[in-house]
């Protein structure tokens, strides 16, 4: 049975993952104390987020 920990963690980086593929689709536009964050930088969010989200979801079944 998972972890209410693992769970909470796999969902909330799945919605991350979700969220930034998003951004990247749709090329929303990111501004961050005047910096304007490159669209690439959300692929790469979406491959660490999606990443933690699959690691919290199988560390929970053990």
């Amino acid at each position: 049975m998972p972890t209410k920990y693992a769970v909470v963690s796999g969902v909330l980086f799945g919605v991350v993952a979700v969220l930034q593929a998003a951004r990247a689709l749709y090329t929303w536009p990111v501004n961050i104390g005047g910096v304007d964050i490159p669209v690439w930088g959300s692929w790469v969010a979406v491959v660490v987020a999606g990443g933690l989200c699959i690691w919290a979801f199988q560390s929970g079944r053990k």
